[in-house]
């Protein structure tokens, strides 16, 4: 079947041309090679395209029916091959996303007018979801990942740096007091985020040592948004990214705990699937988020005003 494919342009040029000779020149094939293709077309579909005679050429009754479908398939790639070209030439499309919801909120959605007016003929199509989705299976262009990546298929580009505290709210520690050491959180109520890629333990680390605790509390969620409130109602202590909590870090309403202890480093990514050739929509949006986000804008915000 492979070779029927590969042989109906060959056929159409021989239609087109009205000649072995002529198309042959056309295809930059030899005349020899061409009525091979041809012969080898026939014997594969079973029947005479051509009639052959030392004047003349031309089409059986089921060489004309097959022409028909050979010409449009053939008219079909050629056009598929001029779309695939422009989009490699210019961003354009429909580009879909999949990240995170409050990174989403908080870091994509404040820049995305500013790209698609950068690039009107893009639409975008923002899928947010705190689970980690299957990029495949879900025919997304790009996703943005935090944290640990698991082994796969995808192509990473690293956005930006991602670190984390542990923080809570003044009142709660007024109440229950401070944590000086990891091992202390065994007394305090620790806010849990069940989607949590490291797994079920906060890891940290001070001196080159490794000190992992459990957390145990009486909430647990798979939104960071929400945990965010909580935090700032004074349930109780959390480990969240600086991206989400810098902001109340800045005006005091949280407050971080256990900073000499450090965090295992994270960081922000666009994958994509792995593909020869990236869409230009594509790269225009990786390497536009990039700029966004490389200086850590929301860290960078937080020195300035200290």
């Amino acid at each position: 079947m492979k070779d029927v494919f590969s042989a109906i342009p060959i056929f159409v040029a021989v239609v087109e041309s009205g000649s072995f000779s002529l198309a042959s020149e056309r295809l930059g094939m030899t005349k020899s090679a061409v009525s091979k293709r041809i012969s080898s077309l026939e014997d594969s579909l079973g029947t005479r395209l051509f009639h052959r005679s030392t004047r003349k050429l031309t089409l059986t009754e089921s060489g004309e029916e097959f022409s028909d479908y050979a010409r449009n398939s053939v008219y079909i790639a050629q056009q598929g091959i001029t779309a695939a070209t422009l989009n490699q030439g210019s961003p354009k499309g429909t580009l879909k996303i999949n990240a995170p919801m409050t990174f989403s909120r908080l870091h994509l959605a404040p820049h995305l007018k500013e790209f698609l007016d950068l690039y009107p003929d893009i639409k975008i199509i923002l899928s947010m979801d705190d689970k980690v989705v299957d990029m495949i299976e879900g025919a997304y262009d790009v996703g943005i990942r935090i944290g640990e990546l698991k082994d796969s298929s995808l192509i990473a580009r690293q956005l930006a740096k991602c670190k984390s505290v542990v923080c809570a709210a003044p009142e709660y520690l007024q109440r229950a007091g401070t944590p000086n050491t990891p091992h202390d959180l065994k007394d305090h109520n620790c806010i849990y985020y069940s989607l949590f890629q490291a797994g079920v333990e906060w890891t940290f680390l001070k001196a080159g040592k490794k000190l992992k605790v459990e957390p145990t509390g009486n909430f647990i969620v798979n939104n960071s948004d929400v945990i965010c409130e909580m935090l700032l109602q004074g349930l109780g202590i959390c480990q969240m990214p600086t991206f989400i909590v810098q902001r109340y870090l800045n005006t005091g309403q949280l407050v971080q705990v256990l900073a000499n202890y450090d965090l295992p480093d994270h960081s922000i990514f666009a994958v994509y699937p792995e593909r020869r050739h990236m869409p230009e929509k594509v790269k225009v949006f990786i390497d536009f988020i990039e700029k966004k986000l490389h200086s850590v804008y929301w860290e960078v915000e937080s020195e300035k005003s200290a």
